[in-house]
């Protein structure tokens, strides 16, 4: 009887388990699917108290329209809201062969101090990022997303999450990159913005993600010309015989340790009247750092083909202000070169002259970064006399061991300059940080007898070292300089989830963008 009793209870057990796989099959799984057609993203709200999840205005519509069997197929699968959780459901709506219902968090959540972040932005990324990409999985070749209140982030949250690095990719392992469109919402104006500034990280991804032998200096300003000019940029690309010319020996010091020649871009942008002050950026573009004669770890050295990806970075940020019109002057200075071992390249112990007729030792080969960038930073302010210079740079790991992936840090002799930065990563979602640019740290690199400056300094304090010799090029301008090493490079630690892992950031494409916005709209709060 009990034998029975027990064999009844199995096959009840076994008939809910069953039914349960059926509707989970029919609503999530791949097979209930056609493959391809259009998908649509939509979001909701974390459960609060005994209530249940709320959907968006935009996910009440459809599951009205369908009837209920929406929030009926919520019920079954448990989504209960929480940020970037949710199910794929196929062939519920006779518009969208696959619906994602994506966890927004809790609703009405904004800006928190602690955290120095809109969470209420950040969380429509991350929902749009994570519902866009698992509707990309699914094969859709059309992707609607819910604007869930902030288009704009929805926008980017989107197509972040879809981009693939795929060039060295044959055609049919390619993954399909859909078609991205608003759904339910009149703020075309914030959806368009949101692509624009997506688009323009993308773009700092993919040249950051090229291997080294197809992202070299030539065709580093190769790509930058066919990006950038279409949209009214200028771009001077100046080589060898005129970086000999302006004797920018630092620049060369480094570059003359590879066969590939060096290249200096001049970028500008203008925005509003010529005669107005630009604002300055530099970015670090070594194409390949193996450390030179100071050879690198060989595991793990193809990251470094991302050393440029400051570079990257900055351009994605020009082609973005130029498709918003943004009303200012804005200049770039990119030095590219190669760092390789050769027996042309710089020794530990070389010193070489700058501009400024100051004397630098290139004790450690490794850290060519601040020895790229001396001079084409001296160059950049004599030529355009700008109004503020930024400059950016994968430099110290001090800065990745202190932040992980948390933030980028930033160095400034402004307040105000930082707090511009620190308003614009709290808006973006890709924060920044000040560290200490103190006297303490001067007196490390220039507390020298043989030569004015060192490129590695004395002490363990490898980041602020950096700026403290990027501080000392910079003698009257407001400034700041941005460390990417723990940001900009491999997403490996605290992935964002619309960001893919094992692939280049583009960080913090946005952030330069929103802070160039904020710059030229000061009054737009």
């Amino acid at each position: 009887m009990k034998h029975m009793r027990r064999n009844t209870i199995n096959n009840v057990l076994g008939l809910r388990r069953m039914v349960r796989l059926m509707n989970v099959r029919f609503a999530c799984g791949a097979e209930a699917s056609a493959g391809g057609g259009k998908g649509l993203v939509l979001g909701i709200y974390m459960k609060e108290g005994d209530k249940d999840p709320k959907f968006t205005s935009s996910a009440e519509k459809i599951n009205d329209r369908i009837g209920g069997k929406l929030r009926q197929l919520v019920c079954e699968t448990q989504i209960d809201g929480r940020l970037g959780r949710g199910r794929v459901f196929n062939n519920v709506d006779p518009d969208f062969s696959s619906v994602a219902v994506v966890g927004v968090g809790i609703e009405g959540i904004g800006f928190n101090e602690l955290e120095m972040l809109d969470e209420g932005m950040e969380n429509v990324r991350v929902a749009a990022g994570v519902g866009a990409r698992s509707l990309q999985l699914q094969g859709c070749h059309t992707v609607s997303v819910d604007a869930m209140d902030y288009a704009e982030q929805a926008a980017e949250g989107a197509s972040l999450g879809v981009w693939r690095f795929t060039d060295n990719l044959a055609k049919k392992n390619r993954l399909v990159v859909p078609r991205l469109e608003l759904y339910d919402s009149a703020d075309m104006d914030g959806w368009t913005r949101g692509i624009f500034k997506a688009e323009s990280q993308n773009l700092a991804r993919r040249l950051s993600d090229a291997p080294a032998n197809c992202m070299t200096p030539t065709m580093f300003a190769q790509a930058t010309v066919d990006a950038l000019c279409p949209c009214g940029i200028t771009v001077e690309v100046r080589t060898m015989d005129w970086i000999e010319m302006q004797r920018m020996h630092a620049f060369l010091m480094i570059a003359k340790g590879s066969c590939e020649p060096p290249v200096l871009l001049e970028i500008s942008y203008c925005g509003t009247a010529p005669e107005d002050k630009p604002i300055l950026f530099v970015g670090k573009g070594i194409t390949f750092n193996s450390g030179g004669i100071n050879l690198r770890d060989c595991q793990g050295m193809d990251e470094y083909r991302g050393s440029m990806s400051a570079a990257a970075a900055v351009i994605g940020m020009m082609r973005c202000v130029a498709a918003l019109s943004l009303p200012i002057n804005v200049t770039c200075v990119i030095p590219l070169c190669e760092n390789m071992p050769s027996g042309m390249s710089a020794k530990p112990g070389d010193v070489v002259t700058l501009l400024n007729a100051r004397s630098m030792a290139i004790r450690d080969v490794d850290k060519a970064g601040v020895v790229v960038m001396a001079d084409p930073l001296l160059y950049g302010q004599t030529t355009y006399k700008p109004r503020l210079v930024v400059d950016v740079a994968t430099l110290g790991i001090g800065v990745k061991n202190a932040y992980g992936g948390g933030a980028s840090g930033i160095f400034s002799n402004s307040h105000y300059i930082w707090k511009q930065f620190q308003r614009a990563g709290s808006l973006t979602g890709d924060r920044v940080w000040r560290m200490p640019l103190w006297q303490y740290y001067k007196k490390q690199v220039t507390d020298e007898t043989g030569y004015d400056l060192s490129n590695d300094g004395r002490g363990e304090a490898s980041s602020c070292l950096a700026a403290a010799i990027l501080h000392e090029l910079v003698p009257c301008a407001d400034w700041a300089h941005i460390d990417t090493r723990g940001t900009g490079l491999l997403t490996t630690y605290g992935i964002v989830p619309y960001l893919t892992q094992g692939f280049m950031t583009g960080r913090p494409t946005r952030t330069l963008v929103q802070f160039v916005y904020q710059m030229a709209c000061p009054e737009v709060k």
